[in-house]
């Protein structure tokens, strides 16, 4: 690889680097603790300026596991009193039998040290010119001192009474006053030792440990604190301090280029210049290490990567997310400490070696202080195959890309990352495999057929399938090749391939896009062409046959268009060509996932659904309030609840020019009741009707911009409608026509909300990009229903008597279990629902479950309805319009399967 250019900006001096903190002891040290300071002025290292602060990964992950216990221990502590109490009761009666001597003994000793050993390490610290960490462990305890006066008076004011007992106890000298639920000035100190950095010193670490458990010991016999109040003020203070560390960032220690030159004559090499190489924006933010080319005063010069905790953490939670939602066997450890990183890729790289492969030749190891190691290897140069030509990538460079793969296949090595910047190629044409560290040796068969799938497309993107599958099957033989397809999936790829897929199918898409575009454009120009120039004014008022036959030949052309412009994308084309080699090769992708991303989010938010409902169930008899329900209210009930498909079916057939079947139409929003429950409320929806309106013979685009058109008035409705009803709500009860402080705090709040999105870059282009993907071709579709008012009228009416049957819906099931004077005004229950509903298309779970439940009961009782009426209510409404429409829905979505209108 080639080394990065000199950039006098950016380099060090021996000086600057010496007075980095927490570098000292690794900077030019030998092996007897002496600097070695001989020729350091001649060594050049060139590398980009550090910062001096960095934001940890690591430091976040550890706040939210911190965030995580503390939510934990207040749950345990509230829903399971019985066991803290048992628990209290225990250590009490054990900690009881302890002398009073050793108990005075403790607490005056942990008194003493809880104040010195902190004052001690900062006198150290400043010793060693360190202030900066000083200053964040001030603002750590200050902070964690904040925190703790909050939880103080939460537990006092608002906690649950179980909360409290299990934090508090009576007083010793005072029956009637509480202990403190947290330690005011014990999380403070757990938070400065924390955030200076004291878990990286043994032994300030054990006197740390040692005066804690004095401390605690103290408290407890002599009855000033509970265990779970101990536990609670540790969790804080830890929290707070990394809280911190990652918010003002943390000093950096990342070994420089003089580090790195004092390491190397620690094992014996004399440098006498190190550069750093130049690295990809995706090498840069992963796990891989910074690499540096160092030339020496005799021999060749050297490859060196230096890996540190910081590059360590760099995509931490992307291989926690891995290791969740894919098995085991196709991925590896998010876990693992520098001396295990140093010693796997040492491992590999002689194991590759052994096993006949071209691979970087590893000639020393070194750790670079405690957050450090460095890896020594001879110098390979070359270029990353990526990097090539096309004309360079021959036929022979593929091959001889596959024969390194086979000699490492041959002793069951799996390399899990052959994309194109690991593949070098040098003045030679060999090809050497480098980025050996997350491979595994002994490795499965899944995992060898993983690589094969990764380097068949991995040479796809660059000399196409065809000769990529062809090199393959020269050298690996067919039925290897052929073994790797259920393997061909995005799943199975690496992220940066993953990435350039998608980037693929985008262009794809806008060149399908344009291609029918272009087609109908020249469809028009053709027809006007046609047309001789005294018989164009005719065109205004044109009969019904020449309109269809025009149609009908636009849509033929366009039609004709995407079969020219449809590509297929890479994975399939990969599988073609196998299978003209292999026709009877295994296609069925297999399964990776062990739980895909829209299941874990759809099981979590019902839980959390099912959880409020449980609670608030728990309090109500159903079987008195079922034997005095109003069953004529039931009824009513029902009924609105079947009229909203006849509205649901206006309001598509609005927004569509077409002639489409009324009762058909009505049959598939019957259906769309089935698909609901396998699919987020709002994607199944429109999914189905785009899919209904294109088998009743509506063109794909135009379909899709008629569903588009029927939402986007549907959003503007309903929006208008919440405002309305919102409005009417707040000046029911007040004599003026001002509006509630609730409605105004909700407008306000969305107000807010709409700021953070489009100030946000992030978000605003996710919006932008799902809004212009919705409404697609929208705009023209609405001119075409513009012109005919009758529809327009139908499609807006439609969403009209939609909402209203759902709205009446759930106002008799209210009635049905309500008493007199609990009944709710309907724009009251108009508000309730449309915010249930708004929220239930947002959520990810099939039909919204889970969110419209809580937010229907929780608005309900907002409103002034009693939980015990407002929960069966909205159980009766869900099970009307979601639950009992399953079934008919289901015999619905087969009958129009069968008949091909689905």
């Amino acid at each position: 690889m080639k080394p990065q250019g000199v950039h006098p900006e950016g380099a060090e001096s021996t000086s600057d680097a010496s007075s980095r903190p927490d570098t000292a002891d690794a900077d030019g040290t030998d092996a007897d603790g002496c600097v070695e300071e001989v020729h350091a002025d001649e060594v050049e290292s060139d590398e980009p300026l550090l910062p001096a602060r960095v934001h940890r990964p690591s430091d976040l992950m550890r706040l939210l596991v911190g965030v995580l216990a503390v939510v934990v221990l207040l749950a345990i502590a509230a829903f399971a009193h019985g066991t803290t109490s048992g628990l209290e009761q225990d250590i009490n009666k054990g900690t009881g039998q302890a002398p009073d001597l050793l108990i005075k003994i403790a607490g005056l000793a942990s008194s003493i040290a809880i104040l010195l050993v902190p004052v001690a390490f900062a006198i150290e610290r400043l010793i060693k010119r360190d202030g900066l960490r000083i200053a964040d462990g001030v603002l750590a305890a200050v902070l964690a001192h904040g925190v703790t006066l909050a939880t103080d008076l939460w537990v006092a004011k608002a906690a649950p009474s179980s909360i409290q007992e299990a934090l508090t106890q009576p007083s010793p000298g005072d029956v009637h006053a509480l202990t403190d639920p947290v330690h005011g000035y014990l999380a403070p100190v757990i938070a400065y030792m924390t955030a200076v950095g004291m878990s990286r010193r043994p032994r300030w670490r054990a006197v740390l440990w040692i005066v804690l458990m004095l401390d605690a010991f103290s408290m407890l016999v002599t009855g000033y604190t509970t265990p779970f109040s101990i536990i609670l003020t540790v969790l804080i203070g830890w929290t707070v301090a990394y809280g911190t560390l990652y918010a003002v960032g943390s000093p950096n220690v990342r070994p420089t280029g003089q580090t790195l030159i004092a390491g190397l004559r620690t094992v014996g090499f004399h440098p006498v210049s190190a550069a750093r190489e130049e690295a990809s924006e995706t090498a840069e933010n992963s796990d891989r290490g910074r690499r540096y080319f160092v030339t020496l005063e005799d021999g060749p010069p050297l490859d060196v990567t230096v890996v540190d905790r910081e590059q360590q953490a760099q995509g931490f939670f992307y291989r926690v997310w891995r290791n969740l939602t894919l098995r085991g066997f196709a991925t590896r450890s998010s876990l693992q400490s520098l001396r295990q990183a140093l010693e796997q890729e040492a491992l590999l790289a002689y194991a590759a070696i052994a096993a006949g492969a071209n691979a970087p030749k590893l000639i020393a190891t070194s750790e670079l202080g405690p957050d450090a190691v460095m890896l020594v290897y001879e110098h390979t140069g070359g270029r990353t195959l990526e990097s090539l030509a096309e004309e360079e990538i021959t036929d022979e460079l593929l091959r001889n890309t596959w024969r390194q793969v086979q000699a490492l296949q041959s002793r069951r090595i799996a390399h899990r990352r052959l994309a194109g910047d690991a593949i070098l190629v040098d003045r030679s044409g060999a090809v050497i495999l480098t980025d050996l560290r997350g491979g595994e040796i002994a490795a499965s068969t899944l995992l060898l057929r993983m690589d094969v799938a990764q380097l068949v497309t991995t040479l796809g993107l660059l000399a196409g399938a065809e000769r990529a599958v062809a090199s393959a099957v020269s050298i690996l033989g067919p039925d290897a090749v052929a073994d790797c397809l259920p393997m061909l999936q995005p799943i199975a790829l690496t992220r940066s391939t993953r990435a350039t897929l998608r980037k693929l199918a985008r262009e794809r898409a806008q060149r399908e896009r344009e291609a029918v575009l272009d087609a109908s454009q020249q469809a028009k120009q053709a027809r006007l062409e046609e047309t001789p120039e005294n018989a164009r004014p005719e065109l205004e008022k044109p009969d019904k046959r020449a309109v269809k036959a025009e149609a009908r030949a636009e849509k033929r052309a366009i039609d004709e268009a995407i079969e020219e412009a449809r590509e297929e994308d890479l994975l399939t084309q990969i599988r073609h060509q196998v299978l003209l080699i292999r026709p009877q090769a295994p296609v069925e992708p297999a399964r990776l996932e062990r739980v895909k991303p829209r299941t874990l989010i759809s099981f979590i938010a019902g839980a959390i659904g099912a959880y409020f409902l449980l609670t608030q169930l728990t309090h109500i008899e159903f079987g008195p309030l079922v034997a005095n329900a109003e069953w004529g209210w039931v009824a009513a009930a029902v009924l609105f609840s079947a009229c909203s498909y006849f509205a649901a079916a206006m309001a598509l057939l609005g927004f569509v020019p077409e002639r489409v079947g009324f009762l058909r139409t009505v049959a598939a929003q019957v259906a769309g009741s089935f698909v609901k429950i396998v699919a987020p409320a709002a994607v199944g929806g429109v999914a189905l009707n785009t899919r209904f309106l294109q088998r009743q013979g509506v063109r794909p685009g135009l379909a899709v911009a008629s569903v588009g058109a029927s939402q986007l008035f549907g959003l503007g409705c309903h929006i208008l409608m919440l405002l309305s009803f919102g409005y009417l709500t707040g000046t029911e009860k007040t004599p003026s026509l001002s509006p509630s402080r609730t409605v105004i705090a909700g407008l306000l709040t969305v107000a807010v909300l709409v700021l953070v999105v489009t100030s946000v870059p992030f978000l605003r282009k996710f919006v932008v990009t799902r809004v212009r993907s919705l409404f697609a071709g929208v705009v023209p579709r609405m001119l075409d229903v513009l012109q005919r008012p009758q529809k327009l009228v139908t499609g807006i009416g439609g969403m009209l008597l939609l909402t209203a049957c759902f709205v009446m819906c759930l106002d008799a099931s209210i009635r049905a279990f309500g008493q007199e004077g609990t009944s709710l005004s309907i724009a009251s229950v108009a508000v309730v629902f449309l915010a249930g509903n708004a929220l239930g298309s947002a959520a990810p779970t099939p039909g919204g479950v889970g969110a419209v439940e809580a937010t229907l009961t929780v608005g309900l009782i907002a409103v002034g309805l009693p939980k015990e009426v407002a929960a069966p209510a909205v159980l009766l409404f869900r099970l009307l319009t979601l639950w009992l429409p399953v079934l008919p829905g289901w015999l619905a979505f087969n009958q129009l399967s069968r008949k091909g209108a689905l």
